[in-house]
């Protein structure tokens, strides 16, 4: 598979959510994107570790940061907006690449949407700056590799 560049892979969201067999749609206007995953530590520092502390992984937080820009005709834009102003989960798919080609691979969650953030500068397109986080839900988010 080899190295990937950025503007490779994707970003998709299912305003139905992960479950059952989401329809996915791209989210083409994004900018940047992160994906960041980290994991709580757990101490289990016993006295047989001769002095040196040791920890275990815990529970795993994931957040989706991105922006794109303002454009209300742009396909989820809306989607986003109506997810973070009526406080709703809306399904977000952060893939290394399509989302149909096999050996892609990425975090699927039902999400938060919890920033949405619109900066005006003076000189540039207006930018929203979004940030989603995986909600309650009935579906527990996955980490997913397209035919694995």
């Amino acid at each position: 598979m080899g190295i990937k560049l950025g503007f490779e892979a994707k970003l998709y969201f299912c305003a139905a959510g992960i479950g059952g067999s989401p329809t996915w749609t791209e989210l083409k206007a994004v900018k940047d994107v992160s994906l960041n995953i980290e994991a709580s530590e757990a101490d289990v520092t016993t006295r047989a570790n001769g002095g040196h502390k040791a920890v275990v992984g815990g529970l795993k937080e994931a957040t989706i940061e991105f922006e794109m820009p303002w454009d209300s005709a742009a396909d989820g834009f809306s989607v986003l907006r109506d997810a973070f102003l009526n406080r709703t989960a809306v399904g977000l798919a952060a893939m290394d690449g399509p989302i149909a080609t096999a050996g892609s691979q990425g975090l699927w969650a039902d999400c938060a949407i919890l920033k949405f953030d619109r900066q005006e500068k003076l000189d540039e397109a207006i930018v929203v700056s979004v940030t989603a986080k995986p909600t309650y839900s009935t579906n527990a988010p996955q980490w997913k590799q397209i035919g694995a």
